[in-house]
């Protein structure tokens, strides 16, 4: 069992990364190769942002006796470094390296679909 992966956020990211290289092959035979690397970094870019998401949740996990205050500030700072971190390399992909934008924004919110499919996975296991 890979580490992470007992957590919503854990499947979550688990499904991106799964979801990467499926989006990357089929843009690129849709559209070419140029709409592939778009599409991957686009899912590779919503992968990063859940991975903060991720590392501090188990941060959290694994400090029990952190009261509800400094929780809080966790949740404040974590979703300013998952922000930065969005816009940062959305800059980079679209400014930098000049991908496509369209494919690249495509495969940002086909990763958030990720989101949708691990919690609709998981509930399907409770109700079994």
């Amino acid at each position: 069992m890979l580490p992470g992966n007992h957590t919503g956020t854990g499947r979550v990211a688990l499904t991106q990364a799964g979801l990467a290289p499926v989006a990357a092959l089929i843009a690129w035979v849709l559209g070419g190769i140029g709409a592939g690397q778009a599409v991957l970094y686009g899912v590779l870019v919503a992968l990063a942002v859940s991975a903060v998401l991720v590392w501090r949740e188990r941060q959290s996990i694994q400090h029990p006796e952190w009261d509800q205050h400094r929780l809080l500030k966790l949740f404040i700072r974590t979703g300013v470094e998952r922000l930065v971190l969005l816009a940062g390399l959305l800059f980079v992909g679209l400014a930098v390296l000049e991908l496509a934008p369209l494919p690249l924004l495509t495969g940002l919110v086909l990763a958030q679909f990720a989101w949708l499919a691990a919690m609709i996975g998981h509930n399907d296991k409770k109700v079994r």
